[in-house]
């Protein structure tokens, strides 16, 4: 599996991956707490991921990446956003 990040215009960036992908129809699913698809996960990855784009002022999809995988974007992110996380955090 290979794991790429790269950058979305100017206000924010991807991750992807060339795994199996999500299905469209559980992507909003697998950013509950809880949520598994394996037999000995715990279903915190994801809602974790989720807490930390949203205390950052971000917004994370999850879209299908061009040649199969899965393409998580995060979007809103600029500085404005950072300055009022950092400033939260001190």
């Amino acid at each position: 599996m290979t794991i790429r990040v790269g950058r979305i215009d100017d206000h924010g960036f991807y991750v992807e991956d060339t795994g199996l992908g999500i299905p469209e129809d559980i992507r909003k699913e697998v950013f509950d707490p809880g949520y598994t698809s394996e037999s000995d996960g715990t279903g915190f990855g994801l809602a974790i991921v989720k807490q930390i784009a949203e205390a950052h002022g971000w917004q994370v999809t999850i879209v299908d990446r061009t040649g199969g995988g899965a393409r998580f974007e995060f979007t809103e992110v600029n500085s404005n956003n950072e300055t009022r996380s950092a400033s939260r955090t001190t």
